[in-house]
């Protein structure tokens, strides 16, 4: 009897050994979960980008309103007849009241 209870005892020993610090234990398990989470989130950050520019690709095969939009906002250009203004801001000074 004492023999059983001795190998029983060492039986859950080694189980628990297992569960908590062996190899693929409870911790490595709980790790894995946070990395699976953190790999979602940023597939999900990159569905959302990836339909960004998808749109933005169907836009420009589809009209010209986005070639031109584009061409006015990356490389400044004009329509022939429109003046063109720039507003430069300038230093404002404001007034510091001790």
């Amino acid at each position: 009897m004492k023999r059983f209870l001795f190998a029983l005892i060492v039986l859950l020993i080694l189980l628990e050994y297992r569960l908590w610090l062996g190899d693929k234990s409870l911790a490595d398990s709980i790790h894995l979960q946070e990395q699976i989470k953190l790999q979602q989130q940023s597939n999900a950050q990159l569905v959302a980008r990836n339909q960004v520019l998808r749109e933005e690709i169907n836009d420009l095969r589809s009209g010209t309103e986005a070639l031109e939009e584009r061409a006015r906002n990356e490389l400044g250009m004009v329509k022939e007849g429109e003046t063109f203004y720039r507003v430069v801001g300038g230093n404002r000074l404001s007034k510091q009241h001790d």
